[in-house]
Order: C-alpha cells, then sequence, then structure tokens
C-alpha cells in the first residue's frame, strides 16, 4: 500500500521512542504528516507513562499532525485514531467482529488488548494545538503479557510496513472528515465499534469507580451510568469491560 497525498513515512531499525522523534521533529518546525517507524523501541510508553513492550514484528509508529484546534478538542483525536485503527485492523483479520474499541485508547480482540494509542500534544501561545502526536502500538505478531490485563494479538499479521500505511489511510480519511463535519461523524464511528450499551465498566481512576456504558457525549467524553443518573467522565480510563 502507499501513503496517502501528502504523508511520509520514516523507518528505523530501532529508537528510544518514535514519539520522542515525532516529537523532536515537530519543536524543530516539521510539517504535518510524518509518520516514523521503529522495528524495535527500546523505551516505549503508554498511557500514564506506564512502559510498552515494542518486540520486532510488531507496530511500533507515531504520526505527526498539525489540526489547529482548541487544546479542549484534544482527546477528541485519540477517539478518531481509535476508529482508524479499527477499521485498518478490521481489514485484515478474519474476525473483525472481535475487534472492539475500549475509552478512550484501546482496541481489544476478544477482550484482550491488542493495540493502544498515546496522544500526545503541544500548544501554541493562543492555547490552541501547535502540533499532535498519535503513538499507535499494534500487537501484530506477539502479545506480550500485561500484570493488569489480558492481551492479544490480531487475527492476522502483515509487515508492519503495510500495517503503517493501512492505518495513515484510514486516518488520512477520518481527519478529512472532521475538518468538514466535525466530530459528529467521528463518535458515530466509534460508538459503532465500541462496547454495547450498559455494558457494565470499572474505571482504573476518574471520580466514580464504575457503571454501565451509556455512549459518549458530544464532545467524546465517557457516559456512565450510575446510582439513577449519568456521570459525565473527561478523564481516567476504561479498566475492564463486563
Amino acid at each position: 500500500m502507499t501513503l496517502p497525498p501528502g504523508w511520509r513515512l520514516e523507518v528505523h531499525e530501532a529508537l528510544p521512542s518514535t514519539s520522542d522523534r515525532i516529537a523532536a521533529a515537530a519543536e524543530a518546525g516539521e510539517p504535518a504528516g510524518l509518520v516514523v517507524l521503529a522495528r524495535v523501541q527500546t523505551a516505549g510508553r503508554g498511557r500514564s507513562g506506564r512502559a510498552w513492550s515494542s518486540p520486532p514484528g510488531n507496530l511500533h509508529c507515531s504520526m505527526l499532525l498539525r489540526p489547529d484546534r482548541p487544546a479542549r478538542e484534544a482527546a477528541q483525536w485519540s477517539l478518531l485514531a481509535g476508529v482508524a485503527l479499527a477499521e485498518a485492523a478490521a481489514e485484515i483479520d478474519p474476525e473483525p467482529a472481535a475487534l472492539r474499541l475500549k475509552w478512550p485508547n484501546d482496541l481489544l480482540r476478544h477482550g484482550g488488548k491488542c493495540a493502544g494509542i498515546l496522544a500526545e500534544t503541544s500548544l501554541d501561545p493562543e492555547g490552541r494545538l501547535a502540533w499532535l502526536s498519535l503513538g499507535i502500538g499494534v500487537n501484530l505478531t506477539h502479545a506480550p503479557a500485561l500484570p493488569d490485563r489480558p492481551t492479544s494479538c490480531l487475527g492476522a499479521a502483515e509487515p508492519p510496513e503495510a500495517f503503517a500505511a493501512r492505518l495513515t489511510a484510514r486516518l488520512d480519511h477520518w481527519a478529512r472528515r472532521q475538518a468538514t463535519g466535525g466530530f459528529a461523524p467521528i463518535r458515530a464511528a466509534w460508538l459503532a465499534l465500541g462496547p454495547a450499551l450498559g455494558t457494565p465498566v470499572t474505571l482504573r481512576d476518574g471520580p466514580v469507580g464504575g457503571g454501565a456504558f451509556a455512549g459518549l457525549a458530544e464532545d467524546g467524553a465517557l457516559l456512565l451510568e450510575r446510582d439513577g443518573g449519568v456521570h459525565v467522565l473527561r478523564s481516567g480510563e476504561i479498566e475492564r469491560l463486563g
């Protein structure tokens, strides 16, 4: 597969972190559209500073965007990337129905984490997004064990470079949809790929411990039904579904 117009792929045999490479390039003035892929990461990281195991054969990449949007919209890009990731995975997985999104940044396969997204941003003096980095890791051939959750691989694998191109094509599609239609189409697509309404949810952190999944707010916040009311959560992380 080839990259969409305006995108460039930079491949490294090894890097400490593809997201660090994107941040350095962004601060140096690199235009949007850079995709950095490392066959191996030696200091990969996930959400909340957790280490991300990066063995050869899996996808470890980060993407540079410059959306020129208010800082409050930054979290929506993790959801947009999740939709793109789920669609790219479904194109090669023999069981696409086994893939589900978990708010705000994971892709599950039969309930096991098979991919994750790390969004990092920098703001301009006006408080808008100067640049946005989307770091994405996908278990294509290996499912490194995690101490707190099950893991899995996609049901089929392809070379990381090929999957990176597939993923970039879907991300480009949704970025263009957002530019013309706002967040509503991404929200609808995410809900179609996320848990069923009413699914029991346990939170890793946040103001409430859990409840029943009640959808997404118009800005992408998690809606959780608990104690007869609906809570709107803009921070935290779902630990477990079901």
